[in-house]
């Protein structure tokens, strides 16, 4: 059974795909939400797996109780883009409830599928189709994938890399960076205590170790891994490099200039070299005589002295001190090799601190940079609005102004017509009065004429009618030419 713990500081994105599932309408009816939705995190997941123990035994995929409905795909290749791996899983994408692809920056060739389905029918069914399967027929990558029991997101790398209880993590292969489980594929362990799949290291051409290169076949004669010569050679204690010494070509001390590995043995010689401290390490132990290695004679099992076989008490001594001191240069050399191993992994710690260092301050500065140019756009157009709010209202401003003139004008038009109108209208009443007198005039006239009596009418006299006060002065002059009619 296998458990999951996934790294993480990022929040999941939507991940846009063109993928449209074809399915039967049966399907489509059961399944009415039959394109999922994937989303997309960058985080780095471990895989543990379950220790076979007397209270645990272990359980293979073909038990119930080891199958979910979650199934974690590892290092799929980056040539399958999310959508092309859902048309790789094809008519079973409809019984995704969930999927998540998981990228890491470390592996920026793989990444990580993490599916939930609806039922555990439909997980079976996707196992039993793709687990083994190519991704491409052209290609030698095949699908991997693992039953989730469990599934724990964390933002601490070292709550992250920590074991349930009973569980151990699966190492990577180093070459397709794959989980190697045994259960799965074959495995092949090297000279130098590294693992790999039996595909992938089949197709290493070199007869060295792709980790430390260490030749796998010791019978041949060593030469430098650079220039080839078989002249003065030296071997990194720390990762297997052999390179010539500093009076041939010194790819030696080139290697650690590059690498920071201090310790180098002499094949020839077999004398181990510090870089740093610029002298020998090693211990050798020479006799008392002649400055020769001590050569120590088996002890005699007879109980009397035989005095055949050479041996006496001060040779048994001195190969009870050979012994002894045979152990504390292994353990000094054990303190050595450990300690330098901590010193390059400080190195590579250090190193890799750097290196998160530099992406953070790369990524603040064109975070900074962004917001930056980001503000001066705003503040541009700000600007930019700014002033066409000051020319609308200058312009808003002019048109009130010449908006006042022409009221003021069209009222000055308005009173003058207005009083136009009223010298018109009186200069009317005024002509319509005249034609009325003159029609009360010809009418006189003529009634004059016809009269019999007109001699005694002609010598009358007019006299003018005094106007009654209380009257409108509207109707002035047409009593008076009334009164002018009565006389």
């Amino acid at each position: 059974m296998f458990t999951l713990k996934i790294h993480t500081v990022d929040f999941p994105q939507p991940l846009h795909t063109t993928f449209t599932s074809t399915t039967t309408s049966s399907t489509a009816a059961a399944h009415p939400n039959n394109n999922p939705k994937p989303v997309e995190q960058m985080g780095v997941a471990h895989l543990f797996r379950q220790l076979p123990s007397a209270s645990h035994p272990a359980v293979t995929v073909a038990s119930v109780i080891a199958r979910t409905t979650v199934l974690f795909v590892v290092a799929v290749p980056n040539y399958l883009s999310p959508n092309d791996f859902l048309v790789f899983c094809g008519n079973h994408v409809p019984y995704f409830e969930e999927i998540l692809f998981l990228k890491n920056d470390g592996m920026e060739d793989r990444y990580s599928v993490l599916i939930r389905l609806d039922s555990q029918l439909a997980a079976d069914g996707f196992y039993c189709s793709y687990n083994g399967k190519r991704f491409k027929p052209p290609e030698v990558e095949v699908c991997h994938i693992y039953f989730a029991q469990s599934v724990e997101y964390t933002d601490s790398a070292e709550i992250a890399s920590i074991p349930p209880p009973d569980y151990t993590e699966l190492p990577s292969c180093p070459v397709c960076l794959e989980r190697l489980d045994p259960d799965t594929s074959g495995i092949q362990s090297t000279l130098c205590d590294h693992s790999f799949h039996c595909s992938c290291v089949s197709k290493w051409t070199y007869l060295s170790c792709p980790v430390c290169r260490l030749c796998q076949q010791q019978d041949e004669k060593p030469a430098c891994a650079v220039c080839g010569t078989f002249k003065n050679l030296w071997i990194c204690l720390i990762c297997g490099f052999v390179g010539c010494g500093r009076y041939e070509k010194g790819h030696a001390s080139g290697h650690w200039s590059d690498k920071q590995h201090h310790f180098s043995l002499d094949l020839e010689k077999q004398q181990i070299w510090d870089y740093v401290g610029d002298r020998y390490v090693h211990r050798l132990n020479h006799s008392k005589v002649g400055g020769k290695s001590v050569i120590v004679n088996s002890r005699c099992s007879s109980v009397e002295e035989c005095g055949t076989c050479g041996y006496d008490e001060e040779e048994g001594l001195d190969g009870a001190l050979f012994s002894s001191k045979i152990e504390g240069i292994l353990d000094e050399y054990n303190r050595l090799l450990a300690s330098q191993l901590d010193t390059q992994r400080q190195h590579y710690e250090s190193l890799l601190a750097e290196a998160k260092s530099r992406k953070e301050t790369s990524t603040a500065k064109a975070v900074e940079k962004a917001i930056f140019s980001r503000t001066h756009d705003l503040q541009y157009k700000l600007e930019k609005y700014a002033e066409e709010k000051k020319a609308v209202a200058d312009r808003n401003q002019e048109l009130m102004k010449k908006q006042e003139f022409l009221r003021n004008k069209f009222k000055e038009i308005e009173e003058r017509e207005k009083s136009r109108l009223k010298s018109k209208d009186e200069r009317i009443i005024d002509l319509q009065e005249q034609i009325r007198d003159l029609k009360v005039y010809v009418e006189a006239q003529r009634m004059v004429t016809n009269m019999a009596d007109s001699d005694g009418i002609r010598g009358g006299t007019i006299l003018p009618v005094e106007s009654n006060q209380s009257s409108g002065s509207g109707n002035s002059k047409r009593r008076t030419k009334s009164g002018r009619r009565r006389n």
